[in-house]
């Protein structure tokens, strides 16, 4: 009998149920439980599809530590709570924790969760990592949340505005094709929520799964912080002219691509963050805004190139190897990448990583 592709499920869904919106079929490319992409094994790497600054460079996890280091500081929890997620093969894990050793004090207070649900991608690599399903297993915690390129592979509805605002939807008829339906109430709030207003013939993504987890985060932490990392804009930058055929791409083996109906399963699928929309709810569900900037200020903040000089002196045959790796984080994914980091429960001014930050998105 043979095994039934992920391309054969999204049909057979379509034949039954009808189209489905761009978002459900991204949702399915990326996630079904047997066979989406993030589902069969991790895609990162050099033999994978892209790399994230933890692979690129210890120097990255070393810095995160050190912020992780003044935040525990400055909560003064009674024990502190570091929730991941989606940590793949668990390198920024590793290298905050190891960097977090250092300190004693701190490193036998801290607990470590991992929130994934790819079960194939779990390893009880570290004593202090716990796995769980999801944040409310750890309701009520006092520490910090960090996630570093995961909110660009939510699911994305696609819309583009004609005479009306339209969603995309997907059918099949001897292959994919898209549909434009009126779209829903709430991707009309959304625009009218984040003050944007879409020209004719205009093509755009909209990422409404990332409300439904900055929420459940601002509701499951009791004091703490939230550090966010990935790729995107501003949403006055990312709904700009320039952008009109919108941001979605695609990653096969270190290649770009703009084809999400082709290796359905064995591509990522991504799409720029809107860090406006991430300060306007968490604002909305109790989060304050602590500081927002780019990767290269964030790890400049941080003193990484105190970090990369003492890695020099202890590894002197590997020197020119660290430099090349401080370079690839700060010039060719330091303006690529921001941060936003947002508080709960806390009068802190500011952290030392948004030393070079502005207050407001």
């Amino acid at each position: 009998m043979a095994i039934e592709t992920l391309e054969q499920v999204i049909i057979n869904r379509i034949s039954k149920e009808g189209m489905i919106s761009f978002r459900d079929f991204m949702q399915m490319a990326l996630y079904h439980p047997a066979l989406g992409y993030y589902t069969l094994y991790d895609r990162t790497g050099i033999t994978g599809d892209y790399y994230t600054s933890p692979e690129v460079s210890n120097l990255f996890g070393y810095a995160l530590g050190k912020q992780v280091e003044e935040m525990y500081g400055l909560l003064q929890c009674d024990s502190f709570a570091i929730v991941e997620y989606g940590a793949g093969q668990g390198a920024l894990c590793r290298d905050i924790l190891h960097y977090l050793k250092n300190n004693t004090g701190i490193y036998n207070n801290v607990q470590y969760y991992i929130i994934e649900k790819n079960y194939s991608r779990r390893q009880q690599f570290h004593e202090k990592v716990i796995y769980v399903e999801n944040i409310h297993e750890i309701n009520g915690f006092c520490g910090c949340v960090v996630s570093n390129e995961l909110i660009d592979n939510f699911p994305v509805h696609v819309v583009e505005m004609k005479k009306e605002l339209l969603e995309v939807f997907v059918q099949y008829n001897n292959g994919f094709s898209e549909v434009l339906m009126p779209a829903s109430q709430s991707i009309k709030d959304y625009l009218q929520q984040h003050n944007i207003t879409l020209p004719e013939d205009y093509r755009t993504e909209i990422n409404l799964d990332a409300r439904d987890w900055i929420r459940e985060i601002a509701a499951s932490m009791q004091k703490g912080f939230v550090i966010t990392i990935d790729y995107g804009y501003t949403a006055e930058e990312l709904y700009s002219a320039q952008r009109s055929t919108g941001t979605l791409t695609c990653y096969h083996s270190h290649t770009k691509n703009y084809a999400p109906y082709s290796r359905i399963g064995m591509q990522d699928i991504t799409a720029h963050v809107n860090f406006s929309a991430l300060y306007v709810w968490g604002k909305a569900y109790g989060l304050d805004c602590t500081g927002f900037c780019n990767q290269y200020y964030f790890l400049h903040a941080l003193g990484i190139t105190g970090i990369l000089q003492k890695m020099q002196m202890n590894n002197m045959h590997k020197s020119r190897s660290l430099l090349f790796q401080a370079n690839q984080l700060l010039y060719e994914m330091g303006n690529k990448f921001k941060v936003l980091i947002m508080q709960k429960g806390t009068n802190a001014a500011g952290v030392t990583g948004m030393m070079f930050g502005r207050r407001s998105v």
